[in-house]
Formats: structure tokens, C-alpha cells, sequence
């Protein structure tokens, strides 16, 4: 099993002290958490692309780019890029740079957004971010696999003969379909032969191991050998400590932080309780057995090779979210990755180091 850390640079006062950060000093503390995933061993480091408030991860490939800079091994990716609002061309040439820059490490999850804004500051809806994805990543492809590219389509003027700079790195981009609902989003990966992303976040493990079902499913009614189907999850909240009920403790106070942001921004309140939301929801809260016991049980459902969590330390003290992380490493990812085989990520995918 591989192992990511997850930033939607959420920008909200810290749940416990009620300071908020200034923009500047979120944005870096995002850039040092991928730097201390890499120095403690993770595989990669997820920014996400959100355009409303509580977030300010609106710019991934810049984010993506300066975490490069400081770093050697970790893949990059996104968490998700929103395809349905950007121009494919300018999105190819933002992550064909990174790609250039970062020596092959990046991998992408896309998927079509939701949210308000979309419609404010984009004029993409519910009615059209469907087709304007999957126009989107059909344009992208094929700016990546071809230097000259002829297409059409509904959403942007057509190409002739166009050649968009500079040309990536890596030969073919691994890109993911992230999902979190969407029926559509899964069997769409399945038909092109990608990776499906389960962001497994809001609500219980069922209706997301659903969702996985059916991109199996679909996958192999699209031709393809079973086995190469390739999952990754997400996970709802993170804190490991030597005891489960320290764990719990202070989870708590990050736990109805974010209850309360959930309901000032009409998000769904699903679980009542932290200790509901330890139980039923992917958090992964307790002992390091604890974590690897459910780890291990949500394998057994949805079979995925790659799981990611958050990066951010959600009021918990540097020292704790350190600590944190290094008990993971120390004692729950070691046997994972001995349990569960898992494919490369990155420029691991390459092992000579040559791409061309």
C-alpha cells in the first residue's frame, strides 16, 4: 500500500486557539507539510483545487511547482483539478511544466468540481460541468500523447495542426478519476483504462465501496484485465497516539471545530459524535493498531492500493501532528506495505530514470 498527504489548504482559524492565519503563512505551511512528508518516508503529497471559501488551494500547479523545488523523491499530485473550469491547453501547459520541473513525479486526479462559485466565477453548472470534464479530459490527452493535435469540441475553439509547449516528461501521465458520488465519474475511468479515486470522506464506507463495485464492474465490461483495475481512498481525519483514548480526547475539539464549519458553510453532518465519527466514518483516529486493524478492514472492501489522509495538522501542535505521522510510519505503514502490494507512483512508475 501507498501512502499519500492530502491539502485542500483549508483557511479557517485553528480550532482550538481561534487565530487564522494570514494567507501567506497558510500557503507555506502547506509547502513545509509535503516537505516533512518526504523527509518521513510518505509516497506522495495531494493538493487540492478548490475555488470558495474555506479554501485558498485555487492555484495547484503553483503550489505543486514551488513543493518540487524543495523536494527529490515524493510524487505530486492533485486532489482534484477541476477539469470542467479550466482551458485544457493552458491546463497542459501548467502541468507539463510541473511535470518537466519535477523530473516525471506527477500524477493527477481530476474530476468535474461542484460548489457555488463554479457558477460565479466560471459560468459552469450543474447542467453543464459533466460534459465540460469529460470535454476537458479528452482535449488534455491528447495535448499530452501528440505534438500536433487537430480536435473540436463544444466548450473552447477547435485546434489545427496545434502544438502546445512544452512537451511533457513523462510519456504517458497517470491520471486519475477522483469521485465521491458519481456513477458517471467511475465509469468514465473505466472506459479509458484509468485509476479511479474514492474520496471517501463524508459519509460511511458503504456508498463509496459502492462506487468502487462499479467501477470494477465497468472495467471489466470495458475489456480490461481485472487485476490492472487500480484503486485509491481517502480518509475523513487523522490522529494516531500511543492510546486510543488520547486519541479520541483530542480529536474532540478538532472534531466539532469542523462541525461547526460544516454547518456555517451548509455542509452535511452526518456523524453526531466524534466517537460516532470514529466508528462508522474512514477517519483514521486511535492506537496504531487501531488504524492498522481498520486500514486493513477497509481494504477487504474496497480492495485500493493508495490511501490518502490530511496533511494538516488541524489544531493539534507541530509536535503532535509530528508525532502523528512518525508513529504511522513507524508502526502502521510498514506491515500495510508488507500485506498489500502495491504499484509504483511517480517517477518510481520509471525504474531506469529514463522517461523518454
Amino acid at each position: 500500500m501507498k501512502f499519500l498527504q492530502l491539502t485542500l489548504i483549508t483557511h479557517t482559524p485553528d480550532p482550538v486557539t481561534g487565530v487564522t492565519e494570514t494567507a501567506r503563512q497558510r500557503l507555506r505551511r502547506a509547502v513545509e507539510s509535503a516537505c516533512l512528508a518526504e523527509e518521513l518516508g510518505y509516497d506522495g503529497f495531494a493538493v487540492g483545487e478548490r475555488h470558495e471559501d474555506p479554501f485558498i488551494s485555487a492555484a495547484p500547479p503553483v503550489v505543486l511547482s514551488h513543493i518540487a523545488a524543495l523536494t527529490q523523491r515524493i510524487a505530486l499530485f492533485t486532489g482534484v483539478t477541476t477539469l470542467s473550469l479550466l482551458d485544457p491547453v493552458r491546463a497542459f501547459e501548467d502541468y507539463s511544466t510541473l511535470d518537466n520541473l519535477s523530473d516525471g513525479r506527477l500524477e493527477l486526479i481530476i474530476g468535474k468540481g461542484n460548489g457555488a462559485a463554479q457558477a460565479q466565477l466560471f459560468h459552469v453548472t450543474t447542467d453543464d460541468q459533466w460534459d465540460r470534464n469529460r470535454e476537458g479530459y479528452e482535449l488534455f490527452r491528447k495535448l499530452w500523447d501528440s505534438e500536433n493535435v487537430t480536435w473540436s469540441g463544444r466548450f473552447r475553439p477547435s485546434l489545427t495542426e496545434a502544438k502546445a509547449l512544452p512537451r511533457p516528461h513523462q510519456p504517458r501521465l497517470r491520471i486519475w478519476h477522483g469521485s465521491a458520488t458519481s456513477r458517471e465519474s467511475a465509469d468514465y475511468a473505466a472506459q479509458h483504462g484509468d485509476p479511479l479515486f474514492s474520496a471517501n470522506v463524508t459519509y460511511p464506507i458503504d456508498s463509496y465501496a459502492e462506487l468502487v463495485d462499479h467501477y470494477r464492474e465497468r472495467w471489466a465490461a470495458y475489456g480490461h484485465d481485472p487485476a490492472e483495475a487500480l484503486v485509491g481512498a481517502g480518509t475523513a481525519g487523522f490522529l494516531i497516539t500511543p492510546d486510543s483514548q488520547t486519541a479520541v480526547d483530542a480529536y474532540r475539539p478538532i472534531f466539532e471545530a469542523r462541525q461547526a464549519v460544516a454547518r456555517k458553510f451548509n455542509q452535511p453532518i452526518v456523524f453526531e459524535s466524534v466517537e460516532d465519527f470514529v466508528a462508522r466514518s474512514s477517519a483514521l483516529i486511535g492506537s496504531p493498531q487501531q488504524v492498522l486493524d481498520k486500514l486493513s478492514r477497509y481494504h477487504e472492501r474496497l480492495g485500493h492500493e493508495v490511501v490518502h489522509f490530511s496533511a494538516d495538522g488541524d489544531g493539534r501542535t507541530e509536535k503532535q501532528h509530528r508525532e502523528s505521522l512518525e508513529l504511522f510510519q513507524a508502526q502502521v505503514a510498514p506491515e500495510l506495505r508488507r500485506r498489500i502490494p502495491s504499484r509504483s507512483l511517480g517517477a518510481d512508475r520509471y525504474p531506469s530514470g529514463d522517461l523518454t
